[in-house]
């Protein structure tokens, strides 16, 4: 067999070995899933969530990149399709709202983010018996080979604290009965 002939038959079947091999490698997605209760209302606590603006009020964001965003509703209730860019330090990554029912469900998606990719969540909003809230807030995601050992830990514990300071300023909000 002619050398070049069988650099391209190795070189086939390398890549059908490597494409066997990397499907039944383990999947590449972390999650993070993070629950609270708040005693605020389903009500309040949409409010704070559609309106993007008000993020860096109560969440680990900065600022709401304006010049990034798209589609955003001037009175702050932002439908599906809506890209908001969210500032933390120097990283701008924007969400694009999947989805959305009323006091009870908002969906996004990673429309760009350098850390991870094919990032999909969801927050959750369930009434409690005594009025008050529990917010689910859960995600999918893959990152880059490197970022796969700290970014699980870090993105949990990040989101934790986006949870947590949604409920803590949604009982702020809350109108005195």
């Amino acid at each position: 067999m002619c050398l070049a002939n069988r650099y391209r038959v190795d070189r086939v079947f390398l890549a059908k070995d490597a494409a066997r091999i990397h499907s039944q490698e383990p999947s590449t997605m972390h999650k993070y899933d993070v629950t609270v209760t708040t005693s605020a209302s389903p009500e309040i606590v949409w409010k704070l969530l559609v309106d993007a603006a008000g993020w860096p009020l109560w969440s680990k964001v900065d600022s709401l990149d304006t010049t990034r965003s798209v589609g955003l509703d001037p009175d702050g209730d932002d439908r599906v399709g809506a890209v908001r860019a969210f500032r933390t330090g120097r990283t701008v990554t924007g969400e694009r709202l999947t989805e959305k029912i009323e006091r009870r469900l908002l969906g996004y998606e990673d429309a760009f983010n350098s850390s991870m990719h094919n990032y999909h969540a969801r927050i959750e909003l369930k009434p409690t018996a005594n009025s008050g809230t529990v917010i689910h807030w859960y995600g999918e995601y893959e990152t880059s080979w490197l970022l796969r050992w700290v970014m699980p830990r870090y993105l949990q514990k990040f989101m934790q604290g986006m949870a947590e300071g949604l409920a803590r300023y949604a009982e702020e909000c809350k109108p005195t009965q």
